[in-house]
């Protein structure tokens, strides 16, 4: 095959006695003239620099599949690419490029690929790829359950397209497609779960019914309450400085004692522990506003030696078998504390004790709610949980605990209360000086100036008439004569007057 490679031409006779042979090339009657087509058969590179074999067929000429191999050939690499490459091939190239990600967020992108969009969308080639074939998959996707019986939820479908848009962004980069269809797709909204507090009211229909919340907080007293029940756990500090501080279950993990300064109160979170499967990831933490200094009160430092005391003694049990890693929580050798244990332990825990359920994140949104309650802005709290923004802060971990709520209430209503007190002793005010008219009164309004001069005229004709003085007086008084005006000139002025909002 040359590098332009070759124009032949094929039928699809049978061979004789055997059913689904062709004869292809080989067929005695393809010098008739209307008996089979014209195929072409090249080699073209993709992106990769890899040869890649096109045969295309079913042209009713010679010059017809010339014309083809030629545009096919003239194309550029990225075009030939996004019209031969399928959206599985695609794929699976793009997560061997993402490099500069987690291998959290690795995993759920190759979860979401092999899981949901290779089976659904995988043979349709990239630049097929419409908005009528993502939404019917997400149609079905809405249909499938998870392992426990449940459909998947909107956010789960959110991500998912979150994941294949990413995937055609950078096809788009590329050069390899020009629109991205994932963006146009409709789905049905996903709505984050607000936290709410464990009142008595919802303790016990917890009790007696056994519902609950996705998303619950504990109040003070349940806080006061945990850390008594746990008191002889050898992660007891961890549990107190996660309901105390709002720390991430992989922020507390990571923890290190280089980073703890207990002497003047503070600790810096500078890393996290993150897991896939088994496998443990040592990070920078979940963004840049994550990596901040927290303070640590006096019985907080307190708590921290006392856990230290303790990890002492587990070393000197330990002996050789000790491995020096650094971290606050460890394991009894010394070993970072896997995250998905720290998770499973507390509800262990949880569970010997009569108090609502929680997860351990939720003794995140706690802290937020507890702090904000004892008086701490909203910046502060942003602060000590590392939020990016202060919106996040707001909307969610600042909802649980309706004190500050209540004293918003009770501003607002005293606000109230005091104008309308205002407003009854003005009204009394102006009964007296002016009776009940006045107290039916707003304001007393002030006379009105004249607002032209035909108005002047009018105000000027309601006083009485001066007496004249000198020839003008004398021929008033020999003539009899009044100042009138005619109908007509009357009649204009009131037109003129009544223009301008007034009565002729």
């Amino acid at each position: 095959m040359g590098s332009r490679g070759v124009i032949f031409k094929s039928c699809t006779c049978d061979i004789d006695g055997r059913p689904g042979r062709r004869r292809n090339r080989t067929c005695s009657r393809l010098t008739e003239r209307g008996h089979g087509s014209w195929q072409f058969d090249c080699q073209v590179r993709d992106i990769r620099g890899r040869s890649t074999q096109v045969r295309r067929g079913g042209f009713p000429s010679q010059a017809a599949a010339t014309r083809a191999r030629d545009g096919v050939l003239e194309q550029s690499l990225e075009r030939f690419t996004g019209q031969h490459w399928t959206l599985e091939r695609w794929l699976r190239y793009w997560l061997t490029t993402r490099t500069s990600i987690r291998p959290t967020t690795l995993r759920v992108y190759t979860q979401h690929v092999e899981q949901y969009l290779i089976p659904h969308l995988g043979k349709l080639r990239l630049a097929e790829i419409t908005v009528r074939h993502l939404t019917a998959m997400f149609a079905d996707l809405a249909k499938q359950t998870t392992r426990t019986g449940k459909p998947l939820a909107p956010a789960t479908l959110h991500r998912i397209q979150a994941t294949l848009r990413g995937a055609l962004n950078a096809a788009i980069r590329n050069d390899l497609i020009t629109d991205n269809p994932a963006r146009r797709v409709e789905l049905p909204g996903r709505s984050s779960p607000h936290p709410i507090v464990w009142t008595s009211e919802r303790v016990e229909q917890w009790q007696q019914h056994g519902t609950r919340e996705k998303v619950a907080v504990w109040t003070a007293h349940h806080l006061a309450t945990f850390p008594n029940r746990v008191a002889a756990d050898r992660l007891y500090a961890l549990w107190w400085l996660v309901a105390l501080r709002g720390l991430r279950r992989g922020e507390a993990v990571g923890l290190r004692w280089c980073d703890v300064d207990l002497q003047h109160g503070t600790a810096t979170i500078v890393q996290q522990i993150t897991c896939a499967g088994r496998r443990m990831y040592v990070g920078p933490p979940k963004s840049a506003a994550s990596r901040r200094v927290i303070a640590l009160d006096r019985h907080t430092a307190q708590v921290l030696r006392e856990h230290a005391r303790r990890q002492r003694l587990e070393r000197l049990a330990a002996g050789r078998g000790w491995q020096g890693t650094g971290y606050v929580f460890t394991r009894p050798d010394g070993r970072p504390l896997h995250p998905n244990y720290v998770t499973h332990r507390f509800c262990r825990l949880r569970s010997t004790t009569d108090l609502p359920p929680v997860r351990l994140h939720d003794l995140r949104h706690g802290a937020a709610s507890l702090a904000h309650q004892a008086g701490a802005d909203l910046k502060t709290v942003q602060d000590q949980l590392g939020h990016a923004s202060i919106v996040l802060t707001a909307d969610t971990y600042t909802s649980v605990l309706p004190e500050s709520q209540r004293r918003a209430t009770a501003a607002t209503a005293e606000l109230v209360v005091t104008a309308a007190r205002d407003v009854r002793k003005q009204i009394k005010k102006r009964r007296n000086e002016y009776g009940d008219h006045g107290a039916r009164s707003a304001t007393l309004r002030a006379p009105e100036r004249p607002a032209n001069r035909e108005t002047a005229g009018q105000a000027n004709a309601s006083r009485p008439n001066r007496p004249r003085k000198g020839k003008s007086a004398k021929k008033h008084a020999t003539s009899n004569h009044r100042p009138h005006r005619t109908d007509r000139t009357r009649k204009r002025a009131g037109q003129r007057v009544g223009r301008q909002g007034l009565e002729p």
